[in-house]
């Protein structure tokens, strides 16, 4: 159940610098879960769990495979994209197809670097590039407007059940808000996701800084301070210390190193846990002396589909899913002494997953 960022920002933000840093640093800390490149511009990173590990240990497992976050490395857009201009048309149909949307802004100073606007402004950056997704979306919403309404007055249920959501959609594009502010029912939530729109998708926004504002500066704070008011994530990232952190093939060099900065934890890392957050992701587990797994859903997913992300047929044919709590896997000592312990409870197909579930799924094709 792979789950995918799109990396966006302007020219000379950092963002290649980025996706190659991120590349870079999950080869060199995590050698036997390799960042993988599967194109030139998309890749896969593992999701740092101490729970994973602890649970390999109490199961003695001899293959240890944990969930990951895709990163795509979209092309640069400029203002104008909307219309096509630059690589506008690439750019808005990569977009399209992410979960989310990693916002990356420039929040350092160098002489060495050209912006392309003339000066550093992470907050005109951001207001630039969240412009052009919301006229894209504005003009994808009023081509649909005049045959949606032809059909709804003719009676198309689907056609009268998408209507309002596409006026109320544009009404708040037009006020000047992304689509993420529209108010949407549960019972609209799958007609307002068919409309694909570019700004309704969850945003992290990402401050590139230089070395010596590692933990953050001005600018950042004022980035923290634009997402915290749209119900966004932020994280501050170095590339650069991305870049030496690769260099550093032991983990005892990579630790002492990111202390002497003042940090304790890769920006990979972080970047990870705020996607995993912003996407509302948990994990659960599956473990036995063969293999121990995280997988990822979303918060409410129910037993059945989550058995259908490890096998189609274990969602076809479903039975139960015998399941423990983490603590009580690792407080217990493992699989059999939960059972002893009746901690182990047999679960039906609408159950409900927790994060830290460990799951053994019964099914019959």
């Amino acid at each position: 159940m792979g789950f995918n960022c799109g990396i966006v920002g302007l020219p000379n933000v950092g963002k290649s610098t980025l996706f190659n840093a991120l590349t870079a640093t999950a080869a060199a800390q995590a050698a036997n879960f390799p960042f993988c490149t599967i194109e030139p511009n998309v890749g896969r990173a593992a999701a740092p769990d101490p729970r994973l590990d602890a649970i390999t240990a109490i199961s003695k497992s001899r293959k240890v495979t944990p969930t990951h976050l895709e990163f795509v490395d979209i092309a640069g857009l400029v203002k104008g994209a909307s219309r096509g201009e630059g690589l506008g048309n690439k750019f808005l149909a990569n977009i399209r197809e992410v979960d989310a949307v990693i916002h990356l802004v420039r929040c350092f100073t160098d002489d060495g670097v050209v912006h392309v606007a003339g000066d550093v402004d992470p907050l005109r950056d951001a207001e630039i590039i969240e412009t052009e997704l919301m006229i894209a979306d504005m003009e994808s919403l009023e081509r649909r407007l005049v045959p949606l309404t032809k059909k709804a007055r003719g009676g198309e249920r689907e056609a009268k059940e998408t209507l309002p959501v596409v006026e109320r959609a544009l009404a708040v594009l037009q006020d000047g808000c992304p689509a993420r502010r529209v108010p949407i029912a549960e019972e609209e939530r799958r007609a307002f996701r068919g409309l694909q729109l570019l700004t309704a998708k969850p945003v992290l926004y990402v401050c590139n800084v230089d070395e010596e504002a590692a933990t953050g500066n001005a600018r950042t704070e004022a980035v923290a301070a634009l997402a915290a008011e749209e119900g966004a994530e932020s994280v501050v990232i170095s590339a650069r210390i991305e870049s030496e952190l690769a260099e550093l093939t032991d983990a005892g060099e990579r630790a002492a190193y990111l202390d002497s900065l003042g940090l304790h934890e890769t920006g990979l890392d972080r970047v990870i846990r705020a996607g995993y957050h912003l996407l509302d992701l948990i994990t659960f587990f599956t473990t036995g002396p063969t293999e121990s797994r995280a997988w990822t859903v979303r918060r409410g997913a129910k037993a059945a589909a989550a058995a259908g992300g490890v096998h189609t047929d274990f969602e076809r044919g479903f039975i139960r899913a015998e399941t423990i709590s983490y603590g009580d896997f690792i407080a217990l000592g493992g699989e059999q002494a939960a059972r002893d312990a009746g901690r182990m409870r047999s679960e039906g197909r609408d159950y409900v997953v927790a994060d830290g579930d460990i799951m053994l799924f019964r099914f019959n094709v």
